[in-house]
């Protein structure tokens, strides 16, 4: 039986003498001398031929990807980009080395000036390496973490406990109970007190020693003080530099006024049901000074402009993006509600709804935040009944709101309750004079009032 490079070999030199009856030709233009010599031409390139046949096979296997290699692919994650103001920002880890993560779960946070960013798991897998330490600093692109393809809702092995061998002898068994009416006769023995073990050094030399009381024990002593520090955030970093830098520069100074939010109350009351059943939302009262601020900023436009301390200029602006001041639980937050003057009550409420919402799912973005002409601050919602805000820089004036209490107050020569607030403006004094001031808050005061003032424009 003929090997299969012989059998080739033989079919090549038969379909070569039946294209060439002379003889097949050697190299150049010599002819064969012999069949010997042209099987063994023919076996020699049949041969070189397998040869490169069998490279080219082995060539694509080893660049051909199965499925269980692309499972085990591993994918470094980057860093995802910052808005044009924000340059860096600080790493906060929610998963540790090992852990396994579904697709779109959230792997880490990011912390910038702002507002914090996070970054989700592009597929299922399990987090293999930590690029970075927990609160570091990053930057656009900077490599995060590397995540290897896996399928998660795999049962992690359960190491196996040996069982306890059991002792060959039986413990003891418990002394029997006391009855209740036995009582002991005679004392127990005292230990006899080894005088000369007793250390013969004054009270007065003995000293206590600092950091005797271990963690532990310190829960369960009163009087005990203990401290602990906390890095601040970035977020809370950024706010604080801002205040020191708004109080730094500017003359602030702040004026007070109240509100008698009875016609108000009465409003919602009356059209609440009504107002939520066409627009879907509730009506509150931000609205209504947010839209009174923006009846009142047109009417002072200079509370609504800056100074630009670069070129000494005024800058005015002829739109209005009022910035609301929310707090969450990681920090404040103030969105922006823009070209508010070309709004109603719906459009207003439906914007704060939606960034209240997205403030408290941490989904503000940079965006979000961004601007702001005019800040309003509503610390009634803590309690405050009394306050003054600090501008929220470049700003020129907030608005602080505070808690409705009801009190005495005179109404047309009588004495009587109402639901009160107070309200402060903080202004940059360099650019608002008193009287704009004073005025601003009075037409605030005339529009939350009495809401037809709005309609009426006087």
């Amino acid at each position: 039986m003929l090997s299969r490079s012989r059998c080739l070999a033989r079919s090549l030199s038969r379909f070569v003498a039946s294209r060439n009856p002379g003889g097949l030709q050697g190299n150049g233009s010599q002819r064969c001398r012999g069949p010997s010599v042209c099987y063994r031409s023919i076996y020699d390139k049949s041969r070189q031929f397998s040869q490169n046949v069998s490279k080219f096979s082995i060539f694509h296997l080893r660049h051909f990807k199965t499925s269980a290699v692309f499972n085990n692919e591993v994918l470094t994650v980057n860093t995802p980009p910052f808005a044009e103001s924000v340059t860096e920002g600080d790493v906060r880890w929610e998963k540790a080395v090992g852990d396994a993560v579904s697709e779109d779960e959230v792997v880490c946070e990011i912390e910038t000036d702002k507002t914090s960013v996070q970054v989700p798991a592009p597929y299922a897998g399990i987090i293999e390496e930590l690029l970075v330490p927990d609160g570091g600093k990053v930057e656009g692109g900077t490599p995060l973490f590397k995540l290897r393809r896996a399928e998660v809702g795999a049962a992690k092995p359960i190491p196996e406990v040996s069982p306890t061998p059991k002792p060959d002898t039986a413990p003891p068994p418990p002394p029997p109970p006391a009855t209740a009416g036995a009582i002991p006769t005679t004392m127990p023995p005292v230990p006899p007190v080894n005088m000369q073990a007793i250390d013969s050094k004054p009270v007065s030399a003995v000293k206590p020693s600092v950091g005797s009381l271990t963690p532990a024990a310190d829960v369960g002593v009163k009087g005990v003080r203990s401290e602990h520090r906390v890095k601040m955030n970035r977020m809370r970093l950024r706010i604080a530099q801002r205040l020191k830098e708004a109080q730094n520069t500017c003359a602030m100074l702040t004026t007070f006024n109240e509100i008698d939010m009875s016609n108000i109350q009465e409003m919602r009351t009356l059209h609440k049901e009504t107002f939520l059943k066409k627009h879907n939302i509730k009506l509150g009262f931000m609205s209504a000074f947010v839209k009174a601020s923006s009846f009142a900023l047109q009417n002072q436009p200079v509370v609504n402009a800056v100074i630009d301390d670069t070129t000494k200029e005024v800058v005015y602006r002829d739109y209005v993006d009022i910035s609301v001041a929310v707090a969450t639980p990681k920090g404040l937050v103030v969105p922006v509600i823009r070209n508010v003057e070309t709004m109603n009550y719906a459009d207003i409420e439906k914007v704060i709804n939606e960034l209240g919402e997205k403030a408290r799912k941490n989904e503000l973005a940079i965006e979000d935040m961004d601007g702001g002409t005019f800040t309003i601050s509503n610390g009634g919602v803590f309690g405050s009944m009394f306050g003054t805000p600090i501008i929220n820089p470049p700003q020129s004036a907030i608005l602080g709101m505070h808690a409705i209490f009801e009190r005495p107050v005179a109404v047309k020569g009588q004495v009587v309750i109402r639901p009160m607030m107070y309200v402060a403006l903080t202004y940059d004094h360099r650019l608002i004079d008193g009287r704009e001031a004073v005025l601003f808050l009075r037409k605030i005061k005339a529009a939350v009032e009495d809401p037809r003032v709005l309609l009426l424009d006087i």
